[in-house]
């Protein structure tokens, strides 16, 4: 039997302790879940990154309206131009009324004759002079489109009419 003479003492340098083998073990253990726990939550930080950057670049990217639609005011208007010692003028000009909504297209159609009267009502007060340039012309059709849409905001409660076009305009 040995005794405690012939064991090395605890301390010694050729002494091996109890657990000796287990302690790396744990340590290395360890050591792996870290690393794994440190890849995993960069994978789902980048994973995050990259979607934060595609909704951006979604968001970035122009969207583009609902179609155009437009509403012809026919017949043509015709009306006698005020003014001018050279005898009477005429202007004639059609128009179309834009909206990308269905709905506002239908409330433009219902309210068509009561948009003709204003137009013509305003359209009887210009002059030869005051719509012969260009200048003229777009500050007449914005004129055009604020009242077709203080019309449709009485009438509807929303302006209805995106914008006016004259699609032929001529004096004589």
């Amino acid at each position: 039997m040995a005794t405690a003479a012939d064991r090395p003492p605890r301390n010694s340098p050729n002494s091996t302790p109890r657990d000796g083998g287990k302690l790396p073990l744990v340590i290395t253990l360890v050591a792996v879940l870290v690393a794994c726990g440190a890849g995993g939550g960069w994978y789902w930080s980048s994973q995050r990154a990259k979607a934060a950057e595609q909704a951006a670049a979604e968001a970035a990217k122009p969207r583009l309206p609902a179609p155009a639609q437009y509403l012809a005011l026919e017949p043509p208007f015709v009306v006698n131009l005020n003014g001018g010692i050279e005898g009477p003028k005429y202007l004639q000009v059609e128009i179309q009324l834009m909206t990308r909504d269905n709905n506002e297209l239908a409330e433009l159609e219902r309210h068509a004759p009561a948009i003709r009267a204003r137009l013509l009502m305003l359209l009887a007060q210009q002059t030869a002079e005051g719509i012969a340039d260009r200048a003229g012309k777009e500050a007449l059709q914005a004129e055009a489109l604020a009242e077709v849409r203080k019309l449709m905001r009485a009438e509807t409660g929303k302006p209805c009419a995106e914008a006016l076009l004259f699609t032929s305009f001529v004096t004589q």
